[in-house]
């Protein structure tokens, strides 16, 4: 298994604090299988900074290279959202959203 791919619908929400960032939480179910496919012990592999994840996310037709990073408060992860990425899509907060996501595993 090269690449995992996940397909799913959330809700674009603004953070509350400094800046103005945009996340996506990836649901449980597919956070869960994140992190058991990218942990240590599955691919040999050390973790990354604050446990983040790269992946290649798409939106509608945008599609670009980030990291998704685990939310201590709900245990899943976080996908931010660039601002070009929300204009060229025309997403605002508290739309819901179809997301996919490929992670790169070299399984």
């Amino acid at each position: 298994m090269d690449e995992l791919d996940f397909e799913f619908v959330a809700r674009l929400w603004l953070y509350q604090g400094k800046g103005a960032w945009h996340f996506i939480t990836v649901p449980e179910e597919q956070s869960e299988q994140i992190k058991f496919f990218t942990s240590p012990d599955v691919t040999g592999r050390k973790k990354r900074g604050w446990g983040s994840v790269r992946v290649t996310a798409s939106i509608g037709k945008s599609q670009w290279q980030t990291s998704i990073f685990p939310s201590k408060s709900s245990g899943c992860y976080l996908l931010p959202v660039k601002k070009d990425i929300r204009k060229s899509e025309r997403i605002v907060a508290e739309d819901d959203v179809s997301v996919r996501l490929t992670i790169k595993t070299g399984l």
